[in-house]
Parts: C-alpha cells; structure tokens; sequence
C-alpha cells in the first residue's frame, strides 16, 4: 500500500470520535488514510457534554478499548473527574462516567492520529463522491481536487447540510462557529442513497465565574478510581466538582410563555430530535406535572471559565435563554459565553447498510456515527472502529467483522440501527440489550480482547496481560469453591455488623453469594483471603461470577436459543415477493432490510411470528433441496 500523491487506501470524512476511531484502526492494520476535516482544530471535539460514559455507553467505551480502540484511553488520561453511577446496583447496570478536560482530550486524540505515519491530515469540505459499477473509486472536495481511494467512510456528524437555529433565525452550519458540509448530500442522492433528517441541540455554556455554588448541591468524584481502558498504570489525576440546581415554576413559565419563539413548536424544524435528551422547553410541555427539573453544572476543562449546562438544551431566543438561566439557584447573575441551539441535519438510515456498516448498493462505501442516525460519541466512536476494521477487511477481500447482539453493545447497537427503521436519533441504553447480565462493562475484555488481538489492534503485551488476569479469575474461583470458612464466634461478630451469620462452616463461593456479603466482606473475616494480594479487577469479576451464576447460565442459555435463529441463513437472492402467506407489508420490510439470517428478520419491527415460521419451513426445504443435489 504504497502514498502516492492523492492515491490512498481509504478516505474518512470528518474527525469527530467516529472519524479518529475509523482512521486510527485502518491506519494501525496497514491502510493509507486521508482524514478529511472542515476543521483540523477541531479534531476530536465534544461538542456538546465534555464527558465519556455513563449508563451503557461505559459498557461501549470499554468495548472500544477492548478490541484496541482509543476513546478510553484518552478519556483515562484527560479526566477532571471520575464517577462511577448505579455503584449500589447490580453490575449489569453501574456505569463509569468520566467528566473530561474537552481540549486535553482533542489534544490527546490528536497527537495519537499524527503519531501514526499512514494517516494524512488535510482541511477538507468533501462536496462528491466517485463510484464506478456501484463501486467507489474516489472523493472531490469543494477546490475541486479529486483524491482517489478504494474505500470512503463518512463519519460526518451534524454536518451534512446542517442548519442552525437560535429562536425563529436559523443558518448554514454544522456547529456553532463551524460551517456545514454542502454539496454530499446531493451526492449520495445521486448515489441512489435516501436520506433523512433529525435534529440535536446543546445547552448554553457559563462563566463559572458569575456561578453562585453556594445555592447547589456539589457533586465530587469518587475516592475509590475505575478506569476505561484495560492497560495497566493509568494516571490519577485532581478532580473537581460538578454542581446541580433545578428548574422552578418561574423558569418554567418564562419558556410556556416564549414557545411562539421556539423553532421546533413553530413547525421550522422537520427532523425528529432526540428522545432521551429532549430541550428544555420539550421536557417542561411534555412532562408539564413535573415541578422541576434536574440541571448539572459541569466545567468544560482545567484552562478555562466556560460550564456546560447540562439539560439545559434549548433553541429558544438568545435574550429569553438568559432569562431562563437566571431563575435557576446559583445562576441569577449568570453571564452567557455561547447561546443554546439547536442544529438539523441530514442522515442516512442505516437499513442501507449491512452490519459491517458498508453500504449495500455502492461497495467500499461505510457509514459511521452521527450519519447513521446515531445520538452520542461513544455510539460513534463504537461504529467508527468496525468501519475502519471492515475497510481493511473490505481492501484485502477477508472475512467482515460483524458483532453480535449477544457479542457487546456495539454489536447490539449496530443491529439494531440496520434492522430497524430508526425515527430519532438513536442512544444506547441497557434496556436495549437481552443479554445485558452478560454485556457488562466490567468484563468487555473477557468477552472482545480475543478478538481484538485476533484483528491486530490489540498488542501481544496486551494480550499477555488480559490472559494472565483471566488466569488468575480462574484461580481465585478455584479457591473460592474450595476453601472453608468456620463459623466461630469471631466470624460471626465481624458478620454480625453486615446483619448476617453462620450456623455452620461453609465454602467461601456459598458465603458470597449471599446479597449482603462481598469479597472485601471475605477479608476481613478470613485470613487465607485477606493475605492474598490480588488487584481489585481479579477479585471483582471473580465475586461477580459467582454471585451471579444462576443468573448468567440462564442469560447463557438464552443465548444458545437464540442462536438456533441465528443458524437459518437466508440467501441473498430470495424473492420475498413469490412467499405466500406473508402479507404485502411483511414483504416490504424484508425487501427494504434484507436480512441475513432468521434472528435478524424476526427483530424486524412488523414481521410477525408466524411470518418468521413460513420462513423457517422454506428454508429448512431448501437447505434439503440442496443436500439432494
């Protein structure tokens, strides 16, 4: 794969967390990359939430690193304040939340993309893509320089004709200060590719100066560090605090008052906008019961005034927004640095995709973060590393890489974007996932490190580490099984603060799985455990593996039923149209998906069982047609 000039293995438009996850993988497995930005200072940027993780997309973030990603490293390495949410539930939902310095983190990702010799920046507004016989051979930007490559992912966030509205005035931009990419849109329709539009916003941002903390309730990090990546040695940085105040009854009607303002209720927006981060002014009409809501005050970094007002979106006036703003505790004098806004653009559903987020029609085309439809940057970043996975895969004509539900998060996430016809940007959430006991954010190594190293983007010093961590769960439930724990009256003191007791001398194991016991619990009543000096993530999974047993054989078993679906492969040329007994709407759907399998056609929104079992029976008849043959 030699540079030529304007010669590369693979182009990827934009460089938000999906377009550095996308370079950074194909560049790292020995593709030439251009990495294309309308603003190379902008490498990176959050612009919304300065944070990473948080319920289920911790889980993700953790996928990432687990396969050789990057976000979590950066995100360990450029905290201002580390949490870990749900820490009193079970381990299928806690969820890891990193409040980050959002330059140190641009910073960091940057100086990972420019380490890399095969990955070529250049500021860039790609206007035109170039196929051949449905097969894409190049890119132009807005100059009208052609640059020719064998594979293109678009990972153009906001973007792609984005429009910005600040009350009822609006304009041409992807993010505030930052012009849209104009001219792709009609190219991918040219392309044969539909495309829709959905809608996002952010909050204003503060001077933290003109904040009155006194009048919040303070939100510190933890004492106890978690980590995203599995990489020994992370760094333990200072961390400060976030705040959190509340909307009130005046706040609330200074926005009901102010609605023939709104862009959104004026009908000004067409694009559907996200349903787990509404605005502010959406969330007080639609929950209008509720008396108030929770507003976080978080700084955007160590070097500078600027607070992010989390869920405090809203595409209201600039003059009504500071109204808001100073009805809120603490922020009554509250200097406005950047408006809220709310920003439309345009996105490719994903049904037009397969699971290796190539599309369909136009091969060596992928499709990664924001574009898909997606809400988030780990979502993104997620997708952004199977596209560069799979361009590689794609270039050297091997195997695509295609995650399961049952696999991780991001395979869940992915199949859900191309299996089912989004209508709002789409968030990850827990409740999203059947196996979410097994998809858990402590044991994304256990389940995608193999893998990783597999690929190539998990280093062998790595990989020694993950396999001599496993060696030593192993080991530790070994001797959790068998070692004996007496019941003396000593135990039974120290038990007796935690409201628990023995009335016999037990296995270890049998003594942990009791609700109220933990392993740190074990220790202190046991001096076999408590002389061991085993790092915290060894003697965590062992007690989560053991404690929750019963519950994962069963989420195992389910698995393996599910899996039989999974075996029923449907060929690429069935024609859905010559089934009878299948209704006309059913047929439509399976046209538009094509799925692959029967797993993935009974996950189609609309086809019914008994749809799903006609084409068990066609299949099954088939499959002995051909072993007739």
């Amino acid at each position: 794969m030699d540079y030529v000039r304007n010669n590369y293995d693979c182009i990827v438009v934009g460089a938000g967390h999906a377009g550095c996850e996308a370079a950074i993988a194909a560049a790292r497995l020995g593709a030439n990359v251009l990495l294309c930005s309308l603003n190379l200072d902008n490498i990176a940027l959050m612009p919304c939430n300065p944070a990473i993780g948080g319920p289920a997309k911790s889980t993700i973030v953790r996928e990432i690193d687990a396969l050789g990603g990057v976000m979590g490293e950066a995100a360990d390495a450029t905290y201002i304040q580390m949490r870990m949410l749900n820490s009193s539930k079970g381990p299928a939902v806690r969820a890891l939340r990193a409040q980050s310095d959002k330059k140190q983190y641009m910073n960091y990702m940057r100086n990972v993309i420019e380490g890399i010799d095969n990955i070529h920046l250049r500021q860039a507004c790609i206007t035109d893509l170039i196929a051949e016989n449905g097969v894409i051979t190049g890119a132009v930007d807005e100059f009208g320089i052609e640059f020719k490559a064998r594979t293109v992912i678009l990972t153009t966030g906001t973007s792609l004709s984005g429009r910005i509205f600040v009350g009822l005035k609006s304009y041409s931009a992807g993010r505030l200060g930052e012009m849209a990419a104009i001219g792709l849109s009609d190219s991918l329709r040219k392309l044969g590719i539909n495309l829709k539009k959905l809608k996002t916003g952010t909050p204003p941002r503060v001077d933290k100066r003109t904040i009155d903390y006194s009048k919040m309730t303070i939100q510190p990090g933890d004492e106890e560090l978690y980590f995203y990546s599995f990489k020994p040695d992370r760094p333990v940085r200072n961390q400060v605090p976030c705040y959190l105040t509340r909307t009130n009854d005046e706040t609330h009607r200074i926005i009901k008052e102010n609605l023939d303002k709104s862009p959104m209720f004026q009908g000004l927006i067409e694009g559907v906008g996200p349903r787990y981060c509404p605005s502010i002014e959406d969330k007080v009409v639609r929950f209008s019961s509720n008396p108030s809501h929770h507003i976080f005050i978080e700084p955007e970094g160590l070097g500078t005034y600027e607070v992010y007002i989390q869920g405090f979106s809203s595409s209201l006036p600039a003059d009504v927004q500071v109204k808001m703003l100073r009805t809120l505790p603490g922020l009554e004098k509250a200097h406005v640095i950047k408006p809220a806004y709310a920003v439309e653009y345009d996105y490719v559903p994903a049904v037009q995709t397969s699971h290796s987020l190539m599309s369909k029609t136009i091969k060596g085309l992928f499709f990664a973060g924001q574009i898909n439809g997606t809400s988030g940057y780990e979502e993104a970043a997620g997708q952004g590393l199977v596209a560069g996975i799979n361009t590689v895969n794609y270039l050297n004509n091997s195997e695509m890489l295609e995650l399961s539900r049952s696999s991780s998060y991001i395979g869940t996430l992915i199949d859900d974007l191309v299996t089912k016809d989004i209508q709002d940007p789409y968030r990850m959430l827990t409740s999203r996932s059947e196996y979410r006991l097994l998809l858990r954010q402590d044991n994304a190594d256990a389940r995608l490190t193999p893998l990783g190293h597999k690929i190539g983007l998990v280093s062998d010093e790595q990989f020694k580490i993950f396999t001599e961590k496993q060696q030593n769960i192993e080991k530790e439930m070994t001797r959790l099984f068998e070692h004996k724990i007496s019941a003396t009256e000593k135990v039974n003191e120290i038990l007796s603060k935690y409201g628990e007791h023995m009335e016999r001398g037990m296995k270890a194991s049998e003594l942990l799985k009791r609700p109220n016991i933990t392993y740190k619990i074990l220790k202190e009543i046991d001096e076999e455990t408590s002389a061991l000096d085993l790092p915290r993530d060894v003697y965590e999974q062992a007690e989560v593996l053991i404690k929750y047993d019963g519950y994962l054989k069963r989420q195992e078993f389910q698995v393996e039923q599910a899996g039989k679906l999974d075996k029923y492969k449907i060929p690429d040329d069935i024609d859905y149209d010559k089934i009878d007994h299948i209704s006309s709407e059913t047929k439509d759907k399976l046209n538009k998906i094509r799925p692959k399998t029967l797993a993935q056609a009974s996950r189609i929104g609309g086809v019914k069982p008994a749809d799903i079992s006609i084409l068990m029976v066609l299949l099954e008849r088939h499959t002995v047609a051909r072993k007739a043959l």
